[in-house]
C-alpha cells in the first residue's frame, strides 16, 4: 500500500488575496451598518473598492490586504498620491450618479492574512 504525501496548500496569488480581503471587508462593513452601494467601481481615473451609505452620508472605503508585514503595515500603502486619487474618484462617482452635496467619509480597512495565523482586520474611519 502506498500513501500519498499530504498536499500542501497553495498560497493565494496577490489578486486572490486581495479579493478574499475585500470579501471579508464587505461582510464586516455590512455588519457595521454600512449599506454597500457599489464594489470595485471603475472609471478612467481608477477604481474605488467600496462606496457605501451610512448616517446620511457616503462612505468611500479603500481595502488593503497583505499576507505579512514584510513591507510594513498595509495602511502604509495609502500614500498622499493615493489619497488624492481616492478624492478625485469619489468626486467622479458622485458626479456620475448626480448626487448633490452630501457628507463624504473616507475609510480604510486593512486585512492582514498571514499564513497559518488568524486574520486581523482593522477599520480606520474618516482618515483621508
Amino acid at each position: 500500500m502506498t500513501t500519498q504525501p499530504p498536499q500542501e496548500t497553495v498560497p493565494p496569488t496577490p489578486a486572490e488575496l486581495g479579493r478574499l480581503g475585500e470579501d471579508l471587508a464587505a461582510e464586516y462593513l455590512t455588519r457595521q451598518g454600512i449599506v454597500l452601494l457599489t464594489r470595485n467601481w471603475r472609471c478612467e481615473l481608477g477604481e474605488l473598492d467600496f462606496v457605501g451609505y451610512q448616517d446620511g452620508g457616503v462612505v468611500v472605503c479603500e481595502v488593503k490586504t497583505r499576507s505579512g508585514e514584510e513591507f510594513g503595515d498595509p495602511v502604509e500603502a495609502i500614500t498622499d498620491a493615493k489619497a488624492r486619487r481616492l478624492r478625485r474618484l469619489a468626486n467622479a462617482w458622485l458626479s456620475r450618479y448626480h448626487i448633490g452635496w452630501v457628507p463624504v467619509r473616507f475609510d480604510i480597512v486593512t486585512v492582514l492574512w498571514p499564513k497559518d495565523e488568524h486574520v486581523r482586520l482593522h477599520h480606520l474611519r474618516g482618515v483621508l
